[in-house]
C-alpha cells in the first residue's frame, strides 16, 4: 500500500488539528479548575507523542543494525529529533498547567513529572553521543545502539509510574473512572491530529535531508573547479541517500 504524499498528508494534520483543537476549545465542558484545564488538550497528547516517537526510534534502530541502511539510521535520528522537541513543549505545557492549578512551575513529588524528566534528559544526551564519534558507521552504530537501549527504558520507566503512590498529577485513563464523553472525544481527536503532526514532520525533515544529500552530490560532481567544497567537519545529523541516487563516492563523509 503506497503512502499518501506529504502535501495529503499535511492537508489532513492541519484539517485533524484544526477540528480537535476547536472540540477542545468550544464543544468540551469547562471543568471546576477553570480555563487553564483547557491546556490538557495540548499538553497531553505532546507527552504521549513524544513518548512514542523515541519508541519508535527504537524500532528503526534495530532495523538499521540488522540492516545496515542509512536510511533507517535517518529514520531514528529523526524520529528523536522531532520527539525532543515535542517532549520540550510537553515540559513547557506543563510547568503552565502547573503554575496555574498548584500555585508552582514544578512539583518534585509528583513521580510522573519527574519520570518524564528524566527520560528527556536521558535522550538530551544523543546529541553529544552522536556527536563525540567521528566516523559516519560507527556513529549510526553507536546511535542505534543508545536508541534502542533507552526505548527500552521508556515502558519500563512507564509502568513505574503507574504503579507509584501517592501521585497528584491527574491521571487520564484510570480504572477508576475517565473522561465524560465530549472530553474524551475531543482530547482523541487532539491526540490524532497531533501523531499526524508527528508523523508529517518526520517525514518533512527526512524529504529536506535527502534533498540536501542529492544536492551535495551534484556539487561533487561538478568538481571542485565548479563549485567550492564543502566545508569539512563532523556531522551530527546522518546522511539520507535517497532510493533515486546512487550512493556517495566517499562513504558518506562530509
Amino acid at each position: 500500500m503506497r503512502a499518501p504524499s506529504l502535501r495529503a498528508l499535511a492537508i489532513v494534520t492541519v484539517a485533524t488539528f484544526v477540528a480537535g483543537y476547536a472540540l477542545a476549545f468550544f464543544h468540551a465542558p469547562i471543568e471546576a479548575e477553570g480555563f487553564i484545564q483547557k491546556i490538557f488538550y495540548l499538553h497531553v497528547p505532546l507527552a504521549i507523542v513524544a513518548l512514542l516517537g523515541f519508541l519508535v526510534a527504537a524500532v528503526f534502530a534495530i532495523r538499521h543494525l540488522r540492516s545496515g541502511e542509512a536510511v533507517e539510521d535517518a529514520r531514528s535520528y529523526v524520529s528523536i529529533h522531532l520527539s525532543v522537541i515535542f517532549g520540550t513543549a510537553a515540559l513547557l505545557t506543563g510547568a503552565i498547567w502547573a503554575k496555574g492549578q498548584w500555585g508552582v512551575w514544578w512539583e518534585w513529588r509528583e513521580p510522573t513529572l519527574v519520570s518524564f524528566l528524566i527520560v528527556f534528559l536521558l535522550y538530551a544526551t544523543y546529541y553529544p553521543l552522536r556527536y563525540s564519534v567521528e566516523d559516519r558507521d560507527r556513529q549510526a552504530r553507536y546511535a542505534s545502539v543508545f536508541a534502542i537501549t533507552a526505548g527500552a527504558f521508556v515502558p519500563l520507566n512507564f509502568m513505574a509510574v503507574r504503579l507509584a503512590e501517592p501521585f497528584i498529577h491527574p491521571r487520564t485513563f484510570s480504572s477508576t473512572g475517565g473522561l465524560p464523553g465530549e472530553m474524551l472525544f475531543a482530547f482523541l481527536v487532539c491526540m490524532a491530529g497531533m501523531a499526524l503532526l508527528w508523523v508529517t514532520l518526520v517525514r518533512f525533515e527526512l524529504a529536506a535531508k535527502g534533498a540536501s544529500a542529492d544536492l551535495a552530490r551534484l556539487r561533487r560532481a561538478l568538481g571542485p573547479s565548479e563549485t567550492a567544497a564543502p566545508p569539512a567537519g563532523r556531522g551530527i545529523a546522518p546522511v539520507v541517500v535517497s532510493a533515486t541516487s546512487a550512493p556517495p563516492t566517499d562513504g558518506g563523509r562530509g
